[in-house]
């Protein structure tokens, strides 16, 4: 089965591509969704990040103050290696679970941080959503309701567009409207479904 890796910096648009990928009936795997499974309360992970962070990172009901996490790791390099190192292991670990599982001809594994986790050769396949930073800021702006300043140090801590372009085997511009991305989605398809087949 051929593993393509979707990736690209924060609000480029990756979750809107899986989504037309999906609507092909393509198997989508997503860091995001396993690291938000691993730090449920009763999960291992929680406990872990607990011991790291103090009883502080935890809201009065057991859950992650995901909120207070996020303001300390992109606050503190080191704190966030600590959180990495706990996680990206058990993301990893995940994902292979999960893709011994599935029978199709490829799948679309979706990793944001691919690149600064130093995986890329965990995929046969990198897949880059890319647009403009003035995008990006408008669109997290409009979703997740950070202020500028906290956007830019999210972007600043992801690896460079140019090096995500340099390094991307397919490279989708989502700058643009839907019709042009279920476009570039549907040859992409067709693509992958020809290399899985050699």
């Amino acid at each position: 089965m051929l593993k393509v890796g979707l990736t690209g910096g924060i609000g480029c648009g990756k979750s809107t591509v899986a989504k037309l990928f999906a609507a092909l009936n393509v198997p989508i795997l997503d860091a995001d969704i396993i690291a938000h499974q691993l730090v449920e309360p009763g999960q291992p992970a929680l406990a872990q990040i607990q011991q790291v962070f103090g009883d502080d990172i935890l809201k009065p009901d057991g859950s992650l103050n995901r909120h207070q996490l996020r303001e300390l790791v992109f606050s503190d390099a080191e704190k966030k290696q600590q959180l990495e190192a706990i996680l990206h292991p058990l993301i990893y670990q995940a994902l292979q679970t999960e893709m011994a599982q599935l029978s199709a001809p490829y799948c679309i594994i979706c990793i944001p941080l691919l690149f600064e986790t130093g995986k890329a050769a965990f995929v046969d396949r990198i897949l880059v959503i890319d647009c403009a930073v003035e995008i990006q800021l408008q669109r997290v702006k409009q979703r997740d309701k950070l202020t500028e300043a906290r956007i830019q140090s999210i972007i600043d801590n992801q690896v460079s567009r140019t090096f995500r372009k340099a390094h991307a085997d397919d490279l989708i511009d989502n700058s643009g409207t839907d019709d042009r991305l279920a476009e570039q989605v549907k040859k992409l398809h067709n693509l992958y479904l020809s290399l899985s087949a050699c």
